[in-house]
């Protein structure tokens, strides 16, 4: 089965309206010559007066009260929240200060150890130095001395042998001798 056909919005209103006009005017229904917007604010002034009469604003004001005992205690607790929290906020910014300060002495102390490493470690060199140039000087004069002393030895031995080649060319043994003669007459 098929759906009837749709029909456009404007007829619709259009049977709304004939509905409308058709209807007779109702009259409002009363009771002691009150309508029911009459009734409605005497409810209301009645529930009003009940409410008056249990307390209903000591109630509500004793809730408020609580609520902004509430209230209170938490701004308290901030308050003393936000007090710590400075002072330790303070501390903090205290204790940065005395480790800058820390951090700069020793980074003094640190540079002037490391100053007088340099010095003792430069000393300390040139005193190496200058004992290894007194062990060098040693060395070189102590050769020196050797080779003297070599020379001194050879030119003694070539002296003596150039002296017994003279005295053998020179001297024969009627001069050797005489000489002998001359040298056991002294002793």
């Amino acid at each position: 089965m098929m759906p009837p056909p749709a029909r456009p919005l404007a007829e619709h209103w259009n049977v709304l309206d004939l509905l409308a006009a058709a209807a007779p005017e109702a009259a409002e229904p009363t009771a002691w010559g009150m309508g029911a917007g009459a009734f409605v604010a005497l409810a209301m002034i009645a529930v009003f007066l009940v409410m008056l009469w249990m307390g209903a604003p000591r109630i509500v004001s004793g809730i408020l009260d609580q609520r902004i005992a509430g209230i209170r205690k938490q701004l308290d607790q901030a308050r003393s929240l936000r007090a710590e929290a400075e002072q330790l906020r303070d501390e903090y910014a205290k204790k940065a200060c005395e480790a800058d300060e820390e951090v700069a002495v020793l980074r003094a102390s640190a540079e002037r150890q490391a100053a007088e490493i340099v010095e003792k470690a430069k000393a300390d060199a040139s005193a190496l130095i200058e004992r290894h140039k007194a062990v060098a000087a040693e060395k070189i004069a102590s050769a020196e001395r050797a080779a003297i002393e070599q020379v001194r030895a050879k030119v003694a031995t070539a002296a003596a042998a150039a002296a017994r080649e003279l005295i053998a060319e020179r001297h024969g043994e009627e001069a050797d001798r005489k000489l002998s003669d001359q040298i056991i007459g002294e002793i």
